[in-house]
């Protein structure tokens, strides 16, 4: 049997045919750091070869979804740590990867998403399955307000979710959505209150767990090629892109500035 509890980062329970599993850094509102990228990586791959699962659900711990990268550990790293080759190697192999597995996920995954869910944690919520939202919940792309490209599926999640228009003023300004406003646009699929969002989760995946497996990881697998063909449209150049933020002046700006807890001046280098 798969161990899906060997991260310290993600919790994992077992509830028949349904996994629940939960990002566990509450404290940091579950920012994407310690080994939870990893994690979720060799989860997702994991998951293709047990057909003893059959609903995911993907969840946050306390009082956040996910916030997204770790924008205090880009102010704390060091500069000189990496090549630029290296920094860029990383940033889009890193989330190439990911956006890879949860396509790869042959068994639908459902977000249950509260509060924060902003950047790399919006991207995380829509690429599953289905998005369901407390009424609590923000969703934002926040990566041009940090300095850096909507890269990392940003780019593939939203227009595909809402109409372009809106996708692109959310994606270049970092706005964010409440819970009524993603349902509307179609980024969630509904809203409920905080307390009922964790039970309404397990049952809609207990729901999809007793729908016949092949059919439904067939129907999964078709729709996903839309996702596929999307990807290779945006996700090399969306992801080299923001790997060469990361090198910029502004970023660098912006993550002092939010370490400071003052406003960022930025000078387009």
């Amino acid at each position: 049997m798969i161990d899906y509890s060997r991260f310290r980062s993600i919790l994992a329970e077992r509830r028949g045919h349904v996994l629940a599993l939960t990002l566990n850094r509450p404290e940091r509102l579950n920012a994407v750091g310690d080994d939870m990228h990893e994690g979720l990586e060799a989860l997702l791959a994991d998951l293709r070869h047990d057909t003893s699962i059959r609903a995911v659900v993907l969840q946050g711990a306390g009082r956040a979804f996910c916030v997204g990268g770790d924008v205090k550990s880009f102010a704390e790293a060091p500069t000189n740590e990496r090549s630029p080759y290296e920094t860029m190697a990383l940033v889009t192999h890193g989330a190439a990867n990911l956006i890879e597995r949860f396509l790869d996920v042959p068994q639908p995954i459902i977000a249950a998403v509260q509060g924060y869910a902003m950047g790399l944690g919006a991207t995380l919520a829509l690429l599953c399955d289905v998005v369901l939202v407390a009424d609590d919940a923000q969703i934002a792309d926040t990566h041009v307000p940090i300095g850096l490209v909507a890269g990392d599926g940003g780019a593939l999640a939203w227009p595909l979710g809402m109409p372009l228009g809106a996708a692109k003023y959310y994606l270049m300004t970092g706005e964010r959505l409440s819970a009524s406003e993603a349902v509307r646009l179609g980024l969630a699929l509904r809203a409920m209150p905080v307390a009922e969002l964790h039970d309404q989760a397990l049952q809609m995946a207990e729901r999809m767990a007793a729908l016949p497996p092949l059919a439904l990881q067939g129907t999964k697998r078709t729709l996903n090629q839309i996702l596929r063909q999307r990807s290779q449209l945006v996700t090399d150049l969306g992801l080299q892109l923001e790997a060469a933020t990361f090198l910029s002046a502004d970023h660098q700006e912006a993550a002092s500035a939010f370490a400071q807890k003052r406003q960022p001046t930025f000078h387009g280098r």
